[in-house]
């Protein structure tokens, strides 16, 4: 455990819980159905089933495969977003498989498993886009209102600009007519100025720099390229996320619930529409020991991230039939787009060693102090001062590289970039919070944010605990090794500024020391490159007759009924900037989507046929806590779906018999009522 991390965990009970909605054992879920079943507690689910609750008579659950974060202290702390993964009890420690961009190397790929997903553990830097970006998603899917000039609208229910705690002018750091000062989600510039911040603007400031200050970084109607002030998804220095934003200004609501520790299994079809689409309104998931099912009225949505939610949807039986089959998946929907087009950002930390008239001047040293870092929390916790209200970086900025005649562009236009320089006053590789054990740094992290390559994620088994295969394929495209080539050469001509004459003693390392001519700088690159962790495009948009993709325009899931996706993975293109702001406006997007949808349908009516009973919840007979071995029942088949909760049928008329949004149908009631057997999927007609 991390120095920060022990420091902070000695805090837990220092912050009010605020439980609300939040239960952790699904006998206490008021109903056995919802309107909408939510799956993923994340960035977009979040924000989702707040909007959609809106509406009091529509009900929400969002299951949440993570724990909540009440009262948990690391998380709230701006500067402790380093320490928050990989390897914590709030993260899916993944791994990458061998890259062979990367001289086969693997390493730690940590995703958010907590209320607010990766909102909740990530460095807080939030953009909007470029409004290129957004534009190419409305080209590619012939959707006009997936453009910038539509989705502007939605800055200012999401983002809320909030002033420092000190009342410091921020006046010249960024453009209010650009955002939103009423939304949900805090935005704050820095707190505080580090001791590189004068250096860093001091660089622009030479008369013949090719870097420009940018007085915005947010993107959207501005142009990002340029040098400025990070934005960070905080405020009165606090981490914001989905879960103080979205969730905490709905806790109130009784039609929001959220259940944690629920692991989904896979979506369960529940019928056949008219059409030949096959619906999936019933989601099967674990919880401890046991295997429940719930069910959707209206849908479910998929909001479990670029990673889980193509795992989730092949084994699901949707996906690639070649790679389904030989795991003796059942296919259901066959879509070779599912876990295909994985785009994500890479990330160079370019280490310097700084001088030792200057040493004292970095974080290192801070870091590795005890009595200090305990000092810095106190200060947090006491009145909100001190180093830790801050990110770790205060600026960063957006370049592009220069394109041969005819070269086709991976930008999405012309004012988009390729790669980012950001700037941190201490030793920074990610993931992860190692520093050597003494030394001071400086590092000039760059990312390549408009990439090329792409991968995959596939099942590593049909056993839905088992981690996915993640291959993101980095650095196997032409272009993507040449633009982090040009970032490096980039990051040596800024720091050769005289701003940096008496800070930077010298690169840190051996392949940095080595890197001097294009053939040592992409050995360099492929060495020491790891992942800024911005995966997107596993389950992309496109047009609706495009089999390409796995989702329309609408984020419907093509071939199928009553299932939707709104998390990164919908992006049909890596976005040229930090994506946690893009996916905070695709989800208040859809939620217009959906609420558009409920007024212009009606939820359909469930029917049992001949069977006798509806049952709300499920269980497999061979679960450990089955009711039917407690009451001496035996089946042959130990998988036998086995119904609980379970009331008389209602009949309709011949058409079959209504069930109220239930789970199952079962046609033999055992002890009295108390469970019942030979049950299947109710049918949800459109």
């Amino acid at each position: 455990m991390s120095t920060l991390l022990a420091s902070a965990v000695l805090w837990l009970g220092a912050i009010q819980r605020v439980w609300g909605i939040i239960i952790d054992d699904p006998a206490d879920l008021p109903l056995t159905s919802f309107d909408y079943v939510i799956i993923g507690g994340g960035t977009a689910g979040l924000t989702l089933a707040n909007r959609l609750t809106e509406n009091g008579a529509t009900n929400v659950l969002v299951l949440e495969a993570g724990r909540g974060n009440e009262g948990d202290l690391p998380m709230p702390i701006p500067f402790m977003g380093p320490i928050l993964s990989p390897e914590t009890q709030y993260t899916w420690n993944y791994t990458v498989s061998p890259q062979v961009g990367l001289n086969l190397r693997t390493f730690e790929y940590p995703r958010g498993r907590v209320l607010g997903g990766c909102s909740s553990i990530n460095y807080l830097i939030r953009q909007f886009g470029t409004s290129e970006d957004w534009d190419r998603i409305a080209n590619l899917t012939a959707e006009p209102t997936w453009s910038w000039a539509n989705m502007k609208q939605y800055v200012q229910k999401y983002d809320k600009i909030v002033q420092p705690l000190d009342g410091h002018s921020i006046t010249g750091e960024y453009i209010p007519a650009l955002h939103g000062f009423g939304g949900n989600v805090q935005a704050s510039l820095p707190e505080l100025s580090f001791p590189i911040d004068a250096r860093v603007m001091a660089t622009l400031n030479q008369p013949s720099s090719e870097f420009q200050y940018n007085n915005d970084t947010v993107g959207g109607d501005q142009i990002v390229l340029g040098v400025g002030y990070v934005q960070n998804s905080s405020g009165e220095g606090t981490r914001s996320s989905a879960y103080t934003g979205y969730y905490l200004a709905a806790a109130a609501r009784q039609n929001f619930v959220i259940l944690t520790s629920a692991t989904v299994l896979k979506l369960v079809q529940t019928g056949t529409t008219a059409n030949g689409l096959k619906s999936f309104r019933s989601v099967q998931y674990a919880h401890g020991t046991l295997t429940l099912t719930v069910t959707a009225i209206r849908e479910v949505i998929l909001s479990a991230g670029a990673i889980n939610t193509p795992q989730i949807l092949q084994l699901s039986g949707i996906g690639n039939a070649v790679d389904l089959r030989k795991l003796n998946i059942t296919v259901l929907i066959n879509n070779p787009a599912v876990g295909s087009n994985l785009y994500d950002h890479t990330l160079l930390p370019n280490i310097f060693v700084v001088q030792d008239a200057v040493a004292n001047q970095t974080f290192d040293d801070l870091l590795r102090n005890q009595a200090q870092i305990e000092d810095q929390i106190n200060l947090w916790i006491a009145n909100r001062t001190g180093l830790f209200i801050n990110n770790i970086v205060n600026h960063f900025g957006f370049s592009r590289i220069t394109l041969d005649p005819g070269e086709e562009d991976p930008a999405p236009g012309p004012n988009s970039p390729h790669y980012e320089m950001i700037f941190a006053n201490l030793f920074f590789e990610k993931p992860g919070p190692f520093r050597p054990d003494e030394g001071s740094y400086f590092t000039v992290g760059t990312m390549l944010t408009s990439p090329e390559s792409t991968g995959t994620v596939k099942l590593a088994s049909a056993d839905p605990l088992a981690p996915p295969i993640i291959d993101p394929r980095y650095l196997t495209e032409a272009f993507d090794i040449i633009a982090m080539r040009e970032s490096v050469k980039a990051v040596l001509r800024f720091t050769a500024a005289p701003a940096w004459s008496d800070w930077i003693a010298g690169r840190f390392g051996a392949a940095f020391q080595n890197a001097t001519d294009d053939a040592s700088i992409d050995a360099y690159v492929r060495t020491l490159t790891i992942s800024d962790m911005n995966p997107v495009g596993t389950a992309s948009m496109s047009m609706v007759d495009d089999p390409s993709g796995v989702v329309g325009p609408d984020l419907l899931v093509k071939g199928a009924d009553g299932l939707r996706i709104v998390d990164a993975s919908v992006f049909p293109r890596s976005p040229s900037t930090h994506s946690q702001g893009l996916v905070y406006l695709l989800a208040e997007r859809t939620a217009d989507i959906i609420k558009a949808a409920q007024v212009s349908s009606q939820p359909p009516t469930n029917q049992c046929n001949a069977n006798l009973l509806c049952c709300g919840n499920t269980e497999t007979a061979n679960s450990a806590s089955s009711l039917l071995v407690l009451l001496g029942i035996t089946v042959s088949d130990g998988n036998t779906i086995v119904g609980l909760s379970c009331t008389p049928i209602n009949v309709i008329g011949v058409s079959g018999n209504s069930c109220t949004g239930q789970a199952v149908c079962c046609a033999t009631v055992e002890s009295n009522g108390l469970v019942a057997i030979n049950c299947s999927p109710v049918n949800l007609p459109s």
